[in-house]
């Protein structure tokens, strides 16, 4: 039984690294977003200035390692085999679930995650323990659970969202006030003394968040405590002079440093008092296994006293973990995708939205709006011009959502405050010892600024809102979900080590490889050179011939559909119509991107081109007529099989088959039309269409004859004259499409040929 334990504990080891992996994944949001949205520094320094605060701070850690020991539960009350056990399923339950965050893109709590994660794991162990005893009742759990810290740290939850979410809005706005929008000129006055109280602030919390906790902190410890107040006032006057010193000598804004400072602070930081989430068990049961493997005492009788004592950190681990933790800040792609969801809430421009509002969403935004509109009644009118003026955004060019993602997500002023209130928050909470997530900080300091800002407005809020509840719902689902899944899995190692051990391992194998293989394919996926594109045209000849790749997409993709929802009804192929199902979706969604691009388009128009917008408009028009009848026809099918109603009879199936080899030919010949630029073949084809509506209407006139005689299914009559009437509908729309569009090109060509004639 004793190379269990040694098992055990290699998987641990293990397991540990990839835990590291996950959690910077998640974790790099907290210190990169600053930087990365006001692309105010390149990538590759950005990326350097973080590696160098992750590592400094990973080696000079150790002081947060005791959490995981005796943070959570009382150790003297379990044995080694407890501990273990506890251990083992603590390390797969929490590289299990920051993956799954990482996968959908939500920054979570890696602190949250291992604390509930040895809750759970203990909780449960001790209820296994107590109903094992004769003596010890549920009552007992108190003296196995160190029940004060864990309502602390919920506390400390709940305390951080609304404090970073409220000081982050207040500091922000006020920074907006003075400096607004159009701050250049301004920082060139006033830049030193805002750079230098940014530079302090960050100073002062490198100093209590980065240095306590750590081996060197007892040599510094005269130096800093009590004398606070002098390390600012001496901090404020040295970044004073070196603030005028750069921007006289680089010409250059003193926000840069500010940036590259504060994501240095906050790197440096995180590794200093994260690393217990991710090595802090690992290093637990490491000296574990150290204290029982020389005791010669059965492991399920060996008291864990004796992680009560303190112990100094392994410098080689912490090397390593901190070596680890670089690699990954620079090849995770996961990282990439959890930073995306916070730039995307807190962008200042439009940006494609990632949540759907729902109830709570819509009713915070309106209760908000009403407060607004109440305050706007008590303010004076000419303070609210004054302020309004500070928040007017400088005249440009109207960026598509496209264009607005590569587009600095918000300006220096912003990334400054963002960087400067976190890092004051967590340093702040440190002093006065309350427990509380970087992540939560960052993440709400940054949704608070760009709140303050307006970057919420009434086009965007309810998205925005929507975004930010899922994410907190997530914070307060990483705690549930750690604590119920560390107790499952502990209660099934407890129940067979032996076997429960390998399989679990299995397991979370092939949950992270599959994990891993869906992310790679959904970043790696390439656009379908059938996808509709933003027409970046600002003439009519420009829109019209770029108009003729989407028309040309829509008919073929439509052609498809049609074609296999028949066939699927024919065949009574459910998997076929629901994977049809999903292919109209998609073309439906991207129709209506494009028309959600109107405004943008419009805007960015050449004045003498203006009747560009009019014949863009009705194209797409058009096309989403054509998309409605066909998502009918699409999910009617599929409806129909999946209800299991009753097969449509051989002669409505051939009917369908014949009008669809109509439609076959129709759009085939629009196809190639609009992909060759031919477009008097479209004259041609819309000389035809009388005679292919005859047909259908032919087929509908059959099936009212059928339905008098001998049609017993109504549901089979309801199907066919509804697939016959959407499909008159479908060609309806493309018909007034195709006239359109002949129409609109010969206009558009017909001074060209009047010009040459004269010539």
């Amino acid at each position: 039984m004793e190379n269990i334990y040694l098992f055990m504990l290699i998987a641990i080891t293990v397991l540990a690294v990839f835990d590291i992996v996950v959690g910077v994944s998640n974790d790099a949001i907290n210190f990169l977003n600053s930087a990365i949205g006001s692309k105010a520094i390149s990538m590759r320094t950005i990326m350097i200035v973080a590696s160098l605060g992750i590592f400094i701070g990973a080696v000079f850690s150790s002081g947060m390692m005791e959490v995981a020991r005796k943070g959570i539960f009382v150790p003297a009350m379990f044995s080694f085999e407890d501990i273990m056990y506890i251990f083992m399923a603590v390390m797969i339950t929490d590289i299990l679930l920051l993956d799954f965050f990482n996968t959908l893109g939500l920054p979570t709590s890696t602190t949250v995650s291992i604390v509930f994660n040895l809750l759970g794991a203990a909780v449960v162990m001790s209820l296994i323990k107590i109903t094992a005893s004769d003596s010890a009742t549920i009552s007992d759990l108190g003296s196995y659970i160190n029940t004060e810290k864990a309502i602390e740290i919920i506390r400390g939850i709940l305390m951080s969202v609304f404090i970073a979410f409220t000081v982050g809005a207040l500091v922000q706005w006020v920074s907006r006030l003075i400096f607004t929008f159009q701050y250049e000129n301004k920082i060139k006055n006033f830049g030193a003394i805002f750079g230098a109280v940014c530079l302090t602030a960050i100073t002062y919390f490198i100093f209590l968040k980065g240095l306590k906790g750590t081996p060197y902190y007892k040599d510094l410890k005269s130096i800093v405590e009590g004398n606070e107040i002098y390390i600012i006032l001496g901090s404020f006057v040295m970044w004073l002079l070196v603030s005028f010193a750069f921007q006289a000598i680089t010409k250059k804004t003193i926000l840069l440093v500010v940036i590259a400072v504060g994501t240095f602070g906050l790197a440096l930081a995180f590794s200093g008092n994260d690393l217990v989430n991710f090595i802090g068990v690992p290093m637990a049961a490491y000296h574990s296994y150290e204290a029982w493997s020389v005791s010669g005492v059965d492991a399920s009788l060996f008291s864990m006293q004796v992680l009560e004592k303190k112990v100094p950190a392994e410098p080689l681990l912490l090397f390593i973990a901190g070596a680890i933790m670089v690699l990954t800040l620079w090849f995770s792609k996961k990282a990439k995708t959890v930073a995306e969801t916070e730039l995307s809430l807190s962008r200042q421009g439009d940006t494609h939205d990632k949540f759907e509002p729902n109830g709570l969403s819509r009713s915070v935004v309106k209760g908000t709006t009403w407060l607004s509109n109440v305050f706007s009644v008590v303010i004076p009118k000419s303070t609210q011009e004054k302020i309004g003026r500070s928040f007017e955004k400088p005249n440009a060019v109207t960026l598509t959502k496209d264009q607005s993602i590569d587009a600095p997500a918000f300006d220096m002023i912003r990334a400054a405050v963002n960087l400067m209130v976190a890092g004051v928050l967590i340093a702040i909470a440190t002093s006065m010892k309350l427990p509380l997530s970087t992540t939560y900080v960052t993440f709400m300091v940054a949704m608070g600024t760009s709140f303050a800002d307006r970057a919420w407005g009434r086009e965007s809020a309810v998205y925005r809102v929507a975004g930010v509840l899922n994410v907190i719902g997530g914070w307060f689902g990483t705690a549930i979900g750690a604590f119920v899944a560390a107790g499952f899995v502990v209660f099934l190692i407890q129940w067979n080590p032996s076997v429960m051990t390998p399989i679990l391992l299995l397991l979370t194998g092939i949950l992270l490889y599959r994990n891993y293989m869906s992310h790679k394919n959904e970043s790696n996926k390439t656009i379908d050179e059938d996808s509709l594109k933003e027409t970046g045209s600002s003439s009519v000849q420009g829109v019209i011939l770029e108009s003729a790749s989407n028309i040309a997409s829509v008919v073929k993709r439509g052609n498809r559909i049609y074609t296999n929802a028949i066939k699927g009804l024919a065949k009574q192929d459910l998997a076929l119509l629901k994977k049809n199902k999903k292919q109209i979706d998609k073309l439906s969604e991207e129709v209506d991107n494009l028309r959600d691009n109107i405004f943008y388009f419009i805007k960015n128009l050449d004045e003498t081109s203006l009747r560009a917008s009019s014949f863009y408009i009705n194209i797409l028009g058009y096309l989403q007529d054509m998309t409605q009848s066909l998502e009918y026809i699409s999910k009617t099918s599929h409806k129909h099989i999946n209800n299991n109603h009753k097969k449509l009879k051989f002669s409505q199936i051939k009917e369908l088959k014949e009008v669809d080899d109509a439609i076959e030919i129709l759009f085939n010949k629009t196809t190639a039309a609009f992909d060759s630029h031919s477009f008097e073949q479209i004259g041609a084809v819309i000389n035809n269409k009388k005679e292919i509506f005859d047909l259908v209407t032919d087929k509908i006139v059959k099936q009212v004859a059928r339905t008098r005689t001998e049609e017993s299914s109504p549901k089979n009559t309801t199907l066919y004259f509804g697939l016959l009437l959407e499909t008159k509908d479908l060609l309806t729309a493309t018909m007034n499409l195709l006239e359109e569009y002949y129409n609109a090109h010969d206009s558009s060509v017909e001074p060209a040929t009047i010009t040459a004639e004269e010539d």
